[in-house]
């Protein structure tokens, strides 16, 4: 069942949004090769904590840290660890979530660990943040909401990659994931008529080789199959009278 929010509902997920837009960029600025993906989810935990919020992935199904942090191949979900640095040259997936007197925001960005990233990596991570952009300018009232999957896919696709279809954006809420399904992929004009109060979280998760994945054997890590690079982008996004509003925009 989709829930639409009120707007008393939108300015809590408003703030939960800031706050986890204020994690992200304190993650892109101090990131550096030689750092532990462990040593960036301690600083996105004392940027939620010193907010006011908490965590959204924390235990969250038994996730056992504060963000998500996948090099590479990895697609999302991957476990921040001790024993795991960034080196130059590493695409970077950072995805955040808290919770902020109830609701939760989330927001993810790719980003590149020192040195000068390959052309094929540079193109990937530019088209994946475009195709975001696009599947925000679809989400509009009186849309369907096939139109947002439909955006990213022919921009992703369009520039000679992938879009996963195994995973999906989501509704947000109460809940880190409620209804509906946001697929990056499909017909426009199906689906659910889009409407005020509907506040989704758009995250196009693209490849360089096949649109499939697999996860690994601690049972979060998702790759793709191929052992291809990917990229992952995402924001919560609330539909409002006038269009749509970005709840976790950095910079705002």
């Amino acid at each position: 069942m989709i829930i639409l929010k009120s707007p008393e509902e939108v300015a809590r997920m408003r703030q939960a949004g800031r706050i986890v837009a204020a994690a992200v960029e304190r993650l892109m600025e101090v990131v550096e090769p030689g750092m532990t993906t462990e040593d960036l989810d301690r600083i996105a935990a004392d940027v939620i904590a010193a907010h006011g919020a908490l965590p959204s992935f924390k235990g969250y199904r038994g996730f056992p840290a504060t963000i998500c942090t996948s090099l590479n191949d990895e697609v999302v979900h991957g476990i921040p660890s001790p024993k795991r640095k960034v080196i130059p040259g590493d695409v970077l997936k950072l995805d955040v979530g808290c919770i902020w007197e109830g609701y939760h925001g989330d927001s993810a960005v790719s980003v590149f660990v020192g040195g000068s990233p390959s052309a094929e990596a540079e193109k990937l991570v530019r088209v994946t943040e475009e195709s975001l952009e696009a599947g925000i300018a679809a989400l509009r009232p009186g849309h369907r909401l096939s139109d947002v999957g439909h955006a990213v896919q022919q921009v992703a696709e369009g520039a000679g990659f992938s879009c996963v279809r195994e995973y999906a954006g989501h509704g947000v809420g109460r809940a880190l994931h409620e209804d509906p399904q946001v697929p990056n992929s499909g017909e426009p004009g199906r689906g659910p008529l889009v409407k005020p109060g509907l506040v989704v979280a758009i995250e196009p998760m693209v490849n360089v080789g096949t649109w499939r994945t697999r996860v690994l054997r601690d049972h979060w890590t998702v790759v793709t199959a191929d052992g291809s690079l990917s990229a992952h982008f995402e924001h919560t996004v609330a539909v409002t009278d006038d269009g749509t509003e970005v709840l976790t925009a950095r910079g705002a």
